[in-house]
Order: C-alpha cells, then sequence, then structure tokens
C-alpha cells in the first residue's frame, strides 16, 4: 500500500476495558469489520491496564497485535496521547467496546481520569462520536463467559443500568448492547454497501 492509500484510509480508536463480558464476540466482530475493509480502514486499538489484563486472560492479547495495525496500552490517563489526538479528528469515532460499569459511571459523572474515559470526554468536546457497548445495559440477571468458555451468573444493579441511560441522553454519546450493532456502526461511516461489500462480517 503506497502512501496516498494509507492517508486516505478512515481511522477509528476502539477502547477495551477490563471486561471479558461479549470480548471475543466484538473481537470477532472488528476482525470481520477490519478485513473486509483493509484497504480504506484503520482501526486503532487502545487498551485500559485492565483491559490488557483481561485480553490476556481470554487469549486475545496476540489475536488483537496481529489483525490491527496499532495496539497501544494505558500508562496514564494521558498517555499514550488519545485524547489529544481525538480532539485533533485523527479519529472518525471512538468505539469503547465492552465498557465496564466502573468507566460508564465515570463517564456518567465526568470523570477523567483514565486514557479511555479522558479520550471520551475530550472527544466529546470536540464533537467527535463516542459509541459505547456497556457490560451492563439492563437491570437483572445476566450470564458473563469466562475466559475457559464456562458462564458465571452476575446481577446487574440498578445504580450500573441508571448510568447507561444517564450517558445514553448526552449529546455525542451512542449506547448499544450487542456486538453485532457495531456492523451497523460502520455501515453509517462508510455509506451503502454492495452485497459482495458486506459477505463475511
Amino acid at each position: 500500500m503506497n502512501a496516498k492509500s494509507s492517508r486516505a484510509r478512515r481511522r477509528v480508536a476502539w477502547g477495551i476495558t477490563g471486561c471479558g463480558d461479549k470480548l471475543r464476540e466484538t473481537y470477532d466482530v472488528m476482525k470481520g469489520v477490519n478485513d473486509a475493509h483493509i484497504d480504506r480502514l484503520e482501526i486503532e486499538v487502545f487498551l485500559s491496564r485492565a483491559g490488557e489484563q483481561v485480553a490476556r486472560y481470554y487469549k486475545l492479547l496476540g489475536g488483537l497485535k496481529k489483525s490491527f495495525g496499532r495496539v497501544w496500552v494505558e500508562r496514564d490517563a494521558n498517555t499514550p496521547f488519545l485524547a489529544g489526538r481525538l480532539q485533533l479528528g485523527e479519529f472518525e469515532f471512538m468505539l469503547i467496546a465492552p465498557a465496564t460499569s466502573n468507566t460508564v459511571a465515570k463517564l456518567a459523572y465526568g470523570i477523567a481520569d483514565t486514557m479511555l474515559t479522558n479520550g471520551a470526554i475530550q472527544a466529546l468536546k470536540a464533537s467527535v462520536p463516542v459509541y459505547i457497548m456497556p457490560s451492563d445495559f439492563q437491570e437483572g440477571k445476566t450470564i458473563t463467559e469466562l475466559p475457559d468458555g464456562g458462564g458465571l451468573k452476575l446481577r446487574v444493579r440498578k445504580e450500573d443500568a441508571e448510568n447507561v441511560r444517564k450517558i445514553a441522553t448526552m449529546e455525542g454519546i451512542y449506547a448499544f448492547e450487542e456486538p453485532g450493532e457495531i456492523r451497523e456502526i460502520f455501515r453509517k461511516l462508510f455509506g451503502s454497501y454492495k452485497d459482495n461489500e458486506i459477505r463475511g462480517y
């Protein structure tokens, strides 16, 4: 690929928090999107410190590094400098998927003390869309997948579900529930598709 075609690629920031729920499904969808549009899309991966640990537990860290051009790991709220790059318009949008209840709570109350929450809040200030897939979307019982493939029953608290509803009302934030919905986000980015352009993902 020459320099001119590389510059023409659309760039997206994908943030991964310390949440294992639906992480494998999200990875599969993102890899499919990336593979389908490798000539016009560049997805940069931004892992929180907990996100890196969880990616290791689920044996996805190697796949992330192999499948996506750049994979960054949080050192502090400003390193790597995701927030500044979002403000400068280097990315079409920011995607945080999956997002822990901790990350959602911080965004709900404007706390920007991590790389991903700082990036999201600065993106909103620069009118860059932020798409978030919270792990605790609706109050009630849920089953999350463990690294060994087993299931763990958990309760989504009322307070966590309320934080999801709160961020969903914020201008520029779009909250969604399932990894499959990511495909539609990219369809909007690239406009209409021919059938053969979406085959495989």
